[in-house]
Formats: structure tokens, sequence, C-alpha cells
């Protein structure tokens, strides 16, 4: 099926993405897989335009409470000389965020998602700094 130009409700079209490396750039910002240079969006399924495309990042991460290794190791050598005391070691618990992060990427109707296992709470925050900084990119 066929619509006339304009239609507004017909599939928008992707804009043209240039196909000689030398006009695309270098690479501006890496997330994943993902890499952005100031005309094109590069991923493992192919090239998007950057222009007009939608970025959404969505956090799939709890913190999980554990006894940190030093704990443990301190708690067994001590129990020769204090039993009883030395027990309140294990006690002692870190937070550890584990899962992932998804970023998702939009452009006409291509999209690729990425996932990123996160280490620490500081990557959640860079990630969502990453992107806030390619949507400025995609908005000019």
């Amino acid at each position: 099926m066929s619509f006339p130009p304009g239609d507004p409700w017909s599939a928008p079209t992707p804009a043209p993405v240039p196909s000689d490396p030398a006009a695309i750039g270098p690479v501006i910002v890496e997330i994943a897989e993902i890499e952005v240079t100031s005309a094109v969006i590069r991923t493992p399924v192919g090239d998007f335009p950057l222009a007009g495309s939608h970025w959404q990042v969505t956090d799939h991460w709890y913190p999980q409470r554990r006894t940190p290794g030093w704990a443990k190791a301190v708690a067994f050598v001590c129990m020769c000389f204090t039993f009883g005391l030395s027990l309140f070691f294990l006690l002692v618990k870190v937070s550890v965020p584990q899962g992932t992060v998804n970023v998702t990427v939009t452009s006409g109707t291509r999209q690729y998602v990425a996932r990123i296992a996160i280490r620490h709470e500081g990557d959640i925050a860079s990630i969502n700094q990453q992107v806030n900084y390619v949507r400025s990119l995609a908005a000019l």
C-alpha cells in the first residue's frame, strides 16, 4: 500500500544516511555498542540517522546487600581468640547494585535496544548523562 506524498497518517520516512565513512565523521559518544557521530548512529544492526532520533533510558536494577569478603576473613581469623565477638563482623553489610540499564534508540521505523550491566551506582548517572548529551545532539 502506498501513501500519497505529504499524507499525515503515513509512516515517517527516515532521513538518508550518508554512505561515505569520511562524511559520517568521528565517534562523539559511545554507549555500550552504540556509537554516535555528528550525523549517524551506528548500531550492530545498521546505521540510523541522528537527526530526529528518540532516546529512552530504562533502568532495571536493585541494590543487593552482601557481607564483604574482608568481614568474613576477620571473623574467621578472630574466631580463635574471641569466639562470640568475632561473629559481629558477619553483620557488616554493603549495598551492591545488580541489574541492567536499557538504552533504546528509535529513528523512523527502526529501533535498537542496548542492555548495559550495572556494576556501580555511578554507572547509571553516567549513562543518563551520555543519553542526555546525545538527545541534545539529535535536536540540532
